[in-house]
């Protein structure tokens, strides 16, 4: 059969993506504050969008509260308008009856005689006022610490700018990450001389910095306390040892009593493991819950979403009717018209967000009853699916909408991810169990076991399945129990009775 060239016309079904539908995926597995860039930079972007004023509807105040607003004063009142209230040093003198100096003992001489506050006209003698923000208590960055001394202590040019890679190659906790050999390879120096300005920064304060291995951090400590001697060097030697409580094997190896081993562990709790953390690492974001749950009176739960986390953004159609009329061209006509589709479809996808993250968050709920009222122990098995069939949804949009969110209940904050947990089938017949419970449970019979009785894997999976009918494995608890960086039961013994033996 010859083949040839033909034309066909096929009916079929398709899902196109167009870029307001991606925009709307977008938004659900943003976080509140990725949410919130991304409304800034449209803000940016469309002149026909801007935020809802959260002040413009609230009530006029009470002609009572308006007598009591008077007396309260804002911060430009309080430091400028009201300067004539702030009284100088010879006044505050005055009032208790004594000399400047008494009152001032740690100021100059010429710092009396400055006015503390604005004058009358709302200015400084000074010039500019205190910027408040010079007097934010902050902690100093290590990298800076370390870079102030390593001018003092390193003299070429040539060391500097390997002291400056050794800094920037320390991690959080102070230890050095980096290889000394690409570091010289990086720079074209010889491994000496890394290796000479490396021992010369490990003298900076705080003691330990640069070190490589905790061994090495501790033994820095120790030499500068001239407590380093050839004991303790064996000590640090076999520290993996001492992680394991294997004493028996610890006081062979140091080669000393159970008495000169106390005393030397107690030396060692004295040191920081961790030198670097004691210097500022960065902001810390605080985790803000994008929906609270509540206790009803009736004892249902209620469901409210943070609005302090929803953007509220608004499509200003008066200036776009004032702007339409003045648009010359059939380009700028266009352009607004874009941009008051974009914005209508933004307001509408930020609604429809708002209303997902509700029934996901309502099914998550109804399904986890026993955990809100009960704990851990009642956290049922649940999945995206389990979810996403409840409030007809596919299991995508679920799991963007859970990604990143987080639900303030009567028991904590959780994030949404941590109420979906796998399944153990029950070995009486009765209903799953999850996986969560089961660590939970095998945390309580490893807080409660005695030194005496320290329960192994095998042990404690027969308890599950006497106690609750969980049918589970010894390797199932063995991987449950180190991924809650529990140690094994040889390791607990030692250590439970090494605490018997201090008490």
């Amino acid at each position: 059969m010859a083949l040839s060239p033909r034309l066909e016309f096929r009916q079929a079904q398709s899902l196109t993506l167009t870029p307001q539908l991606m925009q709307s995926i977008k938004l659900l597995q943003l976080s509140h504050l990725e949410l919130n860039e991304f409304i800034d930079a449209e803000l940016l972007r469309n002149p026909l969008l801007e935020r809802e004023d959260a002040g413009a509807d609230s009530p006029e105040p009470e002609p009572g509260e308006a007598q009591e607003r008077v007396v309260e004063l804002n911060a430009y009142e309080d430091t400028v308008a009201q300067g004539d209230r702030i009284k100088d040093a010879d006044q505050i003198a005055e009032g208790y009856d004594t000399a400047v100096e008494n009152v001032f003992p740690d100021a100059a001489p010429s710092e009396i005689g400055v006015a503390s506050g604005p004058d009358r006209n709302g200015s400084f003698e000074g010039g500019e006022g205190p910027d408040l923000d010079q007097f934010v208590a902050s902690r100093p960055r290590l990298s800076d610490h370390l870079e102030a001394q390593a001018q003092m202590i390193l003299r070429t040019p040539a060391d500097r700018l390997i002291g400056q890679h050794l800094i920037d190659g320390l991690n959080e906790a102070g230890y050095l990450a980096v290889e000394l050999e690409a570091v010289a390879e990086l720079l074209g120096a010889e491994l000496g001389d890394v290796e000479a300005v490396l021992g010369a920064l490990q003298g900076c304060d705080p003691v330990g910095v640069f070190a490589r291995t905790v061994a090495e951090c501790l033994s820095l400590q120790l030499r500068e306390r001239d407590r380093l001697d050839p004991m303790m060097q064996r000590l640090l030697a076999h520290l993996d040892l001492l992680a394991d409580h294997n004493m028996p094997a610890l006081l062979k190896a140091v080669g000393c009593d159970r008495e000169d081993l106390a005393d030397m562990l107690a030396e060692l709790r004295q040191l920081d493991p961790r030198p670097g953390l004691a210097f500022d690492t960065g902001l810390v974001e605080a985790v803000v819950p994008d929906v609270f749950v509540r206790s009803g009176p009736d004892g249902s739960w209620q469901i409210e979403l943070n609005t302090e986390t929803l953007p509220k953004v608004l499509v200003n159609r008066v200036y776009y009717a004032t702007v339409t009329k003045k648009a010359r061209d059939a380009a700028e006509k266009s352009f607004l018209s874009d941009c008051l589709a974009t914005a209508n479809w933004l307001t509408k996808s930020l609604d429809q967000r708002a209303q997902t993250i509700t029934k996901v968050a309502a099914e998550i709920v109804k399904q986890q009853d026993g955990f809100l009222a009960h704990g851990v122990a009642h956290l049922r098995p649940m999945t995206l699916k389990m979810v996403a069939e409840e409030i007809e949804m596919h299991e995508s949009t679920v799991s963007r909408v859970t990604a990143n969110k987080y639900m303030a209940t009567p028991r904590g904050l959780y994030e949404m991810k941590y109420f979906f947990t796998t399944a153990i089938a029950s070995s009486t017949g009765g209903g799953d169990h999850s996986a969560e419970a089961v660590r939970h449970r095998i945390r309580q019979l490893i807080d409660a076991e005695a030194a005496e009785d320290i329960l192994s894997d095998d042990t404690i999976a027969d308890i599950l399945r006497k106690e609750q009918g969980i049918d589970v494995a010894r390797r199932t608890v063995a991987k449950y129990r180190e991924g809650m960086n529990i140690p094994s039961s040889v390791i607990r013994r030692r250590q439970k009775k090494a605490l018997q033996k201090i008490a």
